[in-house]
This record gives structure tokens, sequence and C-alpha cells, in this order.
């Protein structure tokens, strides 16, 4: 699998192979979304990845959708992340944040009383959400107002600014799974007139102005976007998701950026559709594949030109030196479920490397 340990140069990013961590939500914060040292722990035991993609992080104050997710908004959570950069850093890693606004999937019990905004007054009905009161429905969002999208836009701006502050190499722009910006861009959940509603390039408008912004802070070379076209979860569809990819393709090539970040299918099994190989054709940058592959599959694609780097979920979750085991062939340790979005260290930092695997003493 030597295509898999190739290095890449992904915009200023230069990444030493093609495995990477995807972002992934362990709701393992402090207090106030304050990233702790367990947090630290956690993303410096994965180092070796090519490039770790941290989990989803609230740009504003005042849309958690996660109970404990960590945010990027304020100091103490600056030097919370901080303390995780230095830590993957000093062990060799790379580490870019994503950043996030979870538009409807909010809810007023994490947020202070504060309502769920989203393009239009749509709930999420096939879920609940997780609170400290336990697991509720959703509420119907509020529509936002076209004049209060340009304070979201320099909130993103603001989280970039604090992600630079936080030590981090490079920011990824959150536009997938039904949050705020993938609420925005598919036909689903945007039932919009004007500027922000209707046609694809006004649906893509939120986007592309958040875009525009956090390159304006890192530079292009350093900044990444995650798209989910398939992906039915929170409530998701869109009428033509091989169309929005086709057109997103196109419109990217205009930035320069680090990657584009492409989930290839369906959490539920609902839509259908070769979004890779769409994405492949139109985009000219580096393209990343995410969602169920082996590291055979993974190694394939990228021989073939299919993508340039895959990254990877749960086998990371479960597997901190996840590389080290595509290489050798090893076995792979089997995910705790029960643990992935739990507080403390079991299921979280506890997973052995394939050493402490081979040598009991050294666990």
């Amino acid at each position: 699998m030597d295509h898999l340990f190739r290095p890449l140069q992904a915009g200023e990013l230069h990444l030493p192979n093609r495995i990477l961590m995807a972002p992934l939500t362990r709701c393992r914060a402090e207090d106030g979304h304050v990233p702790g040292p367990l947090m630290a722990e956690y993303y410096a035991q994965r180092a070796s990845a090519g490039l770790i993609i941290a989990e989803a992080t609230m740009a504003m104050e005042g849309h958690s959708a996660f109970w404990r997710e960590p945010g990027i908004y304020n100091d103490a959570q600056i030097a919370g992340w901080r303390a995780v950069t230095d830590a993957v850093h000093a062990a060799g890693g790379r580490i870019a944040l994503q950043i996030w606004h979870g538009g409807r999937a909010c809810h007023p019990d994490l947020n202070d009383g504060r309502e769920a905004v989203a393009p239009s007054a749509i709930a999420i009905t096939n879920d609940q959400v997780y609170t400290p009161k336990g697991k509720v429905d959703y509420t119907m969002p509020r529509a936002l107002d076209d004049a209060e999208l340009p304070g979201i836009v320099a909130g993103f701006a603001q989280a970039a600014r604090n992600a630079k502050a936080a030590g981090f190499d490079g920011v990824e722009v959150h536009g997938a799974n039904g949050y705020l910006l993938d609420e925005f861009l598919r036909d689903g959940s945007n039932l919009r007139t004007g500027p922000y509603g209707g046609a694809l390039e006004n649906r893509a408008r939120l986007l592309l102005e958040v875009l525009d912004a956090v390159c304006g802070v890192w530079g292009a070379g350093r900044v990444g976007l995650r798209v989910s076209p398939l992906n039915s979860y929170n409530d998701m569809r869109d009428s033509d998701p091989e169309g929005l990819t086709a057109w997103l393709a196109q419109r990217l090539n205009d930035y320069g950026l680090a990657y584009w970040h492409v989930m290839r299918s369906d959490f539920l099994g609902q839509q259908h559709g070769d979004v890779l190989r769409i994405a492949r054709e139109g985009f000219k940058g580096v393209l990343i594949g995410n969602m169920g592959y082996s590291a055979q599959e993974a190694d394939a694609a990228i021989a073939s030109g299919a993508l340039d780097a895959v990254s990877f979920g749960v086998p990371f979750l479960a597997n901190p030196d996840l590389p080290a085991r595509f290489r050798t062939g090893a076995a792979l340790n089997a995910p705790d479920q029960a643990t992935f979005y739990s507080q403390g260290a079991k299921g979280y930092t506890d997973y052995p490397t394939l050493a402490q695997t081979q040598s009991p003493a050294l666990a």
C-alpha cells in the first residue's frame, strides 16, 4: 500500500502520508466548551496521521448541538486548543480545526434558551438531540434574516483568527452533515427566496462568503472544505446531489483551497450517487474521500488518481496508531460505540497501540 504513505502537498500543508484523521465529535470538552488535557492527550496519540482534522468546533457562542463539544470563540478555549496543538506538534503531527455552526441542529436546552436558526423554518423530525435533560425532540428553528448573515460570516472569520492564535496548521470549513452551511446549500432545507435561496448559486452564497472570509485570514492554501451532498443525516436531502457536486467542483477551482473533503455516501442509505467521480472530474485541486474505506480501497483510489488522500473516522477513533497498523497489516482494535459520546478516558484515550498490544507490559 505504498500510495497511502507517499507525501502530499495540499496547498501550503505538507503531509507526510495520505491517511488523514476525519473530524470526530467526541463530547469531551470541559465546562464552557473548553478543550482540556484529555483532549490534548487524545489528539497527540493520533499525531501519525498525515493530517488530523479536529472535531466540529463552535465558531460562535450559542449554537451548541452536542452539549460538550469544544468552542473557539473565547480566550479560555483558545488556550485549551493551544495545549492541544502544542501536544500534537511535539509528537510530530499536523492539525487543522473544523469550524462550524450547528444551525437547526442546535437546541435551546444547550444554549441558555436561545432558539435554533436555519435558512428556513423546517425542523429536524427524524431524530432527537442529547441535552442535560436527556434526549429531546429538535425544536422549530427560526429562519434567519438576510441582514443577520454578515454577522455569521464575521463569526467564522473570527473563529479562523482564533484558530491561528491557538496554533493550528489550518482550518476546515464545515459545510456538511445538515449543519448551517449545508442547510443553506441543499434545496431540501433551504426554501428561501432572495439572494440566499432558490438557484444553486444563491443557496451556495453563504458558504462561499464564509470561504472568502476564512481564506482572507489564513490564505486559501491552509483552508479546506468538507461537504456531504448525499448524506441524509439531520433530515437532509437535495433534489440533485450530483448536480450540486458538479457545480461546486467548478466553483471551488477559483479558490486554490488546500483540499476539498467529500463524503461519498449517506449514513442512512437513503440517497445514492457517484459524487466522488463527479468531484474528481471537475475539481483541479486536492480531493479527499471519506466514509467506509478500507486501507486497500483507499490505496487503490489514490493509485488510480481518483483521490489524493482518504480520511478515516472510526478506525482512527479506536486505533491511535492507524498508519502503523495499515503499514504492517495488523488487526484493528474494535471500537466501543457505547463510549463514542460519553465522558472520561474510557473509549477515548485507552485504546492500545500496536506496540502495547504486542507487549502488554507497555500498556
